[in-house]
């Protein structure tokens, strides 16, 4: 059984940086403004201090261009943001796709149901696993995502993705259950999944397989 990976907490992580690197600019900005500001009070308090002068004429001039700033990869940083933001609709609904049955299973259409039975035995290995409890629908959703991403980016093939059985939620209701199974059928590397044995999670958890 593969070790969890704390996907979520990598994605706070990442969240973290980005806010901090945009504090960092608007500092720096607010630092710039400040020393314009200062540096005009200071040249109109010298030029009413020495009263009306004539410039000297001059030779040639030299312009010193001010420094630039630092570079800031803006479009990595857009590109990491838009991966966190993947668009899993709450709206979709995996009842609307033919290849599922009673026992919570989904294949993408052309995938066969004796992949679905080697998946419900174990035969693949679980590589990687998220749980999601504790979570927010927003907070899994974006975990789901990242969790997904880095699994295809590594050449994962079969992982578990905790739901939980909903037993602290209000009413006792699964809420993260129906929707894990409808944001994993809008994924295109997801092939399949279905409930996990009862030594894997059971009601609990999917076992979800992906591209190969």
């Amino acid at each position: 059984m593969g070790t969890p990976i704390k996907d979520f907490a990598a994605l706070k992580s990442l969240r973290q940086d980005l806010k901090a690197q945009q504090e960092a600019r608007r500092q720096a900005e607010a630092e710039r403004q400040r020393r314009e500001q200062e540096a005009k009070r200071d040249a109109d308090l010298f030029r009413r201090s020495i009263g009306e002068v004539a410039p000297l004429p001059t030779a040639d001039k030299v312009v010193v261009a001010a420094p630039r700033p630092l570079p800031i990869a803006r479009h990595h940083l857009a590109d990491e943001q838009a991966a966190l933001e993947q668009s899993l609709s709450d709206e979709f609904s995996v009842e609307t796709l033919l290849d599922t049955d009673e026992a919570l299973s989904f294949a993408r259409n052309g995938i066969g149901q004796d992949t679905l039975r080697k998946l419900r035995r174990g035969h693949w290995v679980t590589q990687s696993q998220l749980d999601l409890h504790g979570l927010r629908t927003d907070e899994a959703r974006e975990a789901l995502a990242e969790f997904l991403r880095n699994a295809t980016r590594r050449g994962v093939r079969c992982v578990r993705v905790i739901h939980g059985k909903g037993l602290g939620s209000v009413n006792k209701e699964p809420v993260l259950k129906n929707k894990v199974r409808n944001w994993l059928a809008q994924k295109e590397e997801v092939i399949a999944f279905c409930q996990a044995r009862a030594a894997d999670g059971g009601a609990g958890a999917l076992m979800v397989l992906l591209k190969a």
